[in-house]
């Protein structure tokens, strides 16, 4: 199988410095499906998001059905193989059924190196608990497997080691953040973008918390197209 370019420098290069820089309002170019992808330096992104009480009544796992058929059903990989088979650095083995053996990853969390694929979490940037908690109990259950399975933006999904992901669990950036500074920015960048593609809100804490990151990470810039 040959892997496509991988999820991880596509995320990186959606946070890439632009040599010059961008003005404070929004930019706009059109997108696969008609979507217009918008621009934004990473402040701006921050202070587009809506400000909401949070709420997780109701809130069950398996409201968001995950890992379903992925990109192409036909390639008999699910959501979480055709991840980890676009981040990998080095490709791993594929065996009937999409068993992954060998390979190798980053996690960009913490910066570790990663040879076997079980030790790795595929990471809903956004948690599914969060989400539910910021706006996703109103949808309808097609629209939570769309966002619990979304390949179309390299921010919605992060192959990461196990014990990061499951450090990081259901909390947001005012209760979390990566253990490798240097991800801080990105880490950042790609929050706000998936809440902003979704429509998503954050609580008072969350705001204040990305602004303040967003304060140290001025030279940083947040790609997202809206979710149909």
């Amino acid at each position: 199988m040959i892997k496509n370019l991988t999820r991880g420098a596509a995320a990186v290069s959606s946070l890439l410095l632009f040599p010059l820089a961008l003005p404070a309002s929004a930019s706009a170019a059109p997108a696969s499906g008609g979507l217009a992808a918008v621009v934004l330096p990473v402040a701006d992104a921050v202070a587009q998001l809506p400000v909401a009480e949070e709420a997780r009544d109701g809130y069950t796992r398996d409201k968001f059905k995950h890992w379903n058929a992925g990109l192409d059903p036909a390639d008999g990989c699910n959501t979480r193989a055709e991840v980890l088979l676009d981040e990998a650095i080095e490709a791993p083995s594929v065996a009937a059924g999409c068993k992954l053996s060998g390979g190798e990853w980053k996690s960009y969390y913490d910066a570790a190196e990663v040879n076997d694929p079980s030790a790795l979490d595929i990471d809903h940037m956004v948690p599914l608990a969060e989400a539910w908690d910021s706006g996703a109990s109103t949808w309808d259950a097609a629209r939570r497997e769309a966002y619990a399975n979304d390949q179309d933006a390299a921010t919605s999904l992060v192959a990461v080691t196990a014990r990061s992901n499951r450090s990081k669990a259901d909390k947001d950036p005012a209760e979390w953040m990566p253990p490798l500074p240097e991800a801080h920015c990105r880490y950042v960048g790609e929050w706000t973008a998936t809440k902003l593609r979704w429509g998503l809100a954050a609580d008072q804490a969350e705001a204040d918390a990305l602004a303040v990151y967003a304060e140290a990470c001025e030279t940083t810039v947040v790609h997202y197209t809206p979710a149909p």
